[in-house]
């Protein structure tokens, strides 16, 4: 059973976003700007200025439900499962580029949503832009922690279907998270077979159609 989250000590991490921002182009990114890879609700809710978003691949790690969710699509008594990225494969996804003056306001926002209680590990990565370039950038990531407590590994698809299926949470329904992964997806034109196969085993394939007429949040 995941552990409750631990407030992180947001005054430290603030002093060492102001450090690390100044440091982005020449450390990180090899560039102007900082890069940030979607794969789940950053898809359609990034909520952070950005100047422009294109597809991207990322190669070495894939999207998986491999995350107990005890607040946003679960509780503590029935968690939920949410998005990681988990070693192996490859994760197509959006980019994001964000220019260099919010860089400190970017990071800040994404810890803070991203790193509540550090679950998710930030790295960067290269990541290759969809566009036919062949161009490659280092963009921000956020990476399943395999050793913290809400990390879950070795259920089936039908293990993880059950619980979608079943669990809710502050915002929202397991299964709607499900729905706009798929929908948000299909509009950047990417299908994912091993959702779509998650999705067919809740029995809830139906409702997809209707989707985008929805608001839904993560």
């Amino acid at each position: 059973m995941p552990e409750q989250r631990n407030e992180v000590d947001h005054a430290n991490m603030r002093s060492k976003i102001r450090d690390e921002a100044g440091q982005l182009n020449l450390i990180e990114t090899g560039g102007p700007g900082l890069w940030v890879f979607g794969y789940g609700s950053l898809m359609w809710r990034p909520d952070f200025e950005y100047v422009s978003r294109c597809n991207g691949r990322l190669i070495g790690l894939h999207r998986s439900f491999c995350i107990w969710s005890i607040h946003h699509r679960g509780t503590i008594r029935r968690p939920g499962l949410v998005l990681g990225l988990d070693g192996g494969g490859a994760c197509d996804g959006v980019l994001y580029y964000v220019a260099p003056s919010n860089a400190y306001k970017t990071l800040d926002y994404l810890r803070r949503r991203e790193q509540v209680n550090r679950v998710y590990r930030e790295v960067y990565r290269t990541v290759e832009l969809a566009d036919g370039s062949g161009r490659e950038v280092r963009a921000l990531c956020y990476v399943a922690e395999r050793y913290h407590p809400q990390f879950v590994g070795g259920l089936s698809l039908q293990q993880k279907a059950e619980i979608i299926k079943a669990c809710a949470g502050q915002s929202g329904t397991n299964i709607d998270y499900l729905l706009s992964t798929i929908d948000h997806l299909d509009d950047l034109g990417v299908k994912d077979a091993e959702l779509r196969r998650l999705l067919s085993l809740t029995g809830c394939a139906f409702k997809l159609a209707g989707c985008a007429n929805r608001t839904l949040r993560c």
